[in-house]
């Protein structure tokens, strides 16, 4: 969001930072060995590496590295990616100058952004050619190297000179230092986290409103019920239900006193309802160890080797495996698939004139109008959906080791693939939001037309249900009518550029996910 990032003030930053990279230079002062600095790298790392190279060395590793395929990484992943190398070096065991680091923050806040691509990393090394990109525009060191800046493309150097620095030269480990580490697959993660905590609590709002559609019970939201299997995610997602129901009269609960309660066909909800609870734990626990793990990653120091300049030690190690992010990332996409597998069921309850308790079929709008479909498309185009987000939701992690590199990357963690492929999960579970979005909203309109008398179902929803009802009604741009539900004939909306509308609001986190944001807390 443009949010502008500061580098610590405190000293004993700054110095730890700079005696890591005097550490180095006194390394090569005494003729030691380095590895990636007076040495190849990976399988070459018995190559010896003269003095007289050391700088060229690392020139040459990001320039060789710029091997990227595929399409662009999006700006919010690249700018996280960023931010997250920054935090990374700022530990002070990676031998890399201030000044230069100072880049990666002017970078971020006048809003240049190195153009990356979305594959090429396995996640052994860290992510060492989407970072070389980074690497490469920081530095200057060659004009195939490209920014984004505002509207324009401009290489690298050019936006070096009008931010009014030079290129530079890498020195003795600077280069290594900025491309081997976690950090974009990390970058990426984090904000598929962040984006599946949203759509898990709007998931939740929306399977509110298919209650109320259908007149549901509350009962099996008690807090009774979870005493009795304390699941810390159980208890969590029944409160969430309960604050989302609560003085809500259209659930059986909520209409004693005010309607007559229909003569349902079962005494109890269907498991989709019932059971909410219960299904809903382990996804809502495991993205809270996700987060978790993500959180750690991101305040790491997640390259090779580390330096101790304090003990002038050298310690050739494997933080740049990224092992949580690519187990991490396979288990969100499970949880987003088990999430569309859930609302898909409640979509064919509401559209089921069997199940949905005398809503009309499809929930058809004017059903006068004998040629009108009604959701009929929208439950199409949400089973179009669903199963690949499910497809989606397959291990990535548990492919072959491969062999790269002369064998010397011989396990990796597929950190960078598997957060990609997350991206593309949370992506395709935003559009589907917004059909079960719609669907949820023309169906409690059907229901106040049979309760109330009238279309607006704001006026018998819950309070909480009722802002979320406001806001698809605003991103769509089609604001509640007692004349009328969400849909009447099928040729009032264009259903494709409805999802695209609802689904943007979505995406800039709009007013939608607003409106449930705090349920979980």
């Amino acid at each position: 969001r443009r949010r502008p990032v500061q580098m610590s003030d405190e000293s004993a930053v700054k110095k730890r930072i700079e005696a890591s990279s005097a550490f180095v230079d006194e390394i090569l002062q005494k003729g030691q060995t380095l590895y990636g600095v007076t040495t190849g790298v990976g399988a070459n790392a018995a190559h010896k590496i003269p003095s007289e190279d050391v700088v060229e060395m690392q020139s040459n590793l990001i320039w060789f590295l710029k091997a990227g395929a595929g399409r662009r990484l999006p700006e919010p992943e690249v700018r996280a990616a960023m931010l997250l190398r920054l935090n990374s070096l700022m530990r002070g065991v990676s031998g890399i100058r201030w000044d230069l680091l100072r880049r990666i923050e002017i970078f971020l806040n006048e809003g240049v952004t190195p153009q990356m691509l979305e594959y090429g990393s396995i996640g052994a090394s860290g992510d060492l050619v989407p970072l070389s990109y980074l690497a490469g525009s920081l530095l200057g060191i060659d004009p195939r190297f490209r920014v984004d800046w505002g509207n324009e493309t401009l290489a690298a150097p050019e936006a070096l000179a009008r931010l009014g620095l030079a290129p530079l030269n890498p020195q003795a480990k600077e280069g290594l230092a900025l491309v081997n580490g976690t950090s974009v697959m990390t970058g990426i993660g984090a904000l598929c986290v962040m984006r599946t905590r949203s759509l898990l609590t709007l998931s939740l709002g929306t399977h509110a409103l298919a209650l109320q559609a259908v007149n549901g019970s509350v009962q099996a939201f008690a807090p009774f019920v979870q005493e009795h299997k304390p699941h810390p995610g159980q208890i969590r997602a029944a409160q969430a239900m309960t604050k989302l129901l609560a003085d809500s009269r259209m659930t059986m609960e909520g209409m004693r006193g005010h309607f007559t309660p229909p003569a349902h066909s079962l005494i109890q909800d269907r498991y989709s309802l019932r059971c909410l609870p219960q299904y809903t734990a382990p996804l809502l626990e495991g993205l809270d160890q996700i987060a978790r793990q993500i959180e750690i990653e991101m305040n790491s120091a997640n390259d090779n080797p580390l330096l101790d300049a304090e003990n002038k030690t050298i310690y050739n190690c494997g933080n740049f495996l990224g092992q949580y992010v690519g187990v991490g990332m396979d288990h969100l996409r499970g949880a987003i698939g088990l999430l569309a597998k859930h609302l898909d069921v409640q979509i064919a309850l509401l559209v089921a004139s069997e199940f949905n308790e005398g809503l009309a079929a499809s929930l058809i709008g004017n059903t006068a109008n004998r040629v009108n479909m009604g959701m009929k498309s929208l439950q199409i185009v949400g089973n179009s959906l669903m199963p690949l987000l499910t497809y989606l939701g397959a291990p990535l992690t548990d492919r072959y080791p491969t062999h790269a590199e002369h064998y010397n990357q011989n396990i990796n963690s597929q950190g960078f693939g598997s957060a990609n492929l997350a991206r593309q999960s949370v992506e395709i579970f935003q559009t589907y939001m917004a059909v079960a979005l719609m669907m949820g909203v023309q169906a409690v309109d059907l229901r106040a037309k049979i309760m109330a008398g009238h279309y607006d179902a704001r006026q018998i929803l819950s309070p909480a249900s009722a802002r979320l009802y406001e806001a698809v009604r605003s991103a769509a741009g089609r604001p509640p009518s007692p004349e009328r539900p969400y849909i009447w004939d099928d040729r009032d909306v264009e259903r494709d550029q409805e999802i695209a509308r609802i689904a943007e609001d979505i995406r800039q986190e709009g007013q939608i996910p607003q409106s449930v944001a705090d349920l979980l807390k």
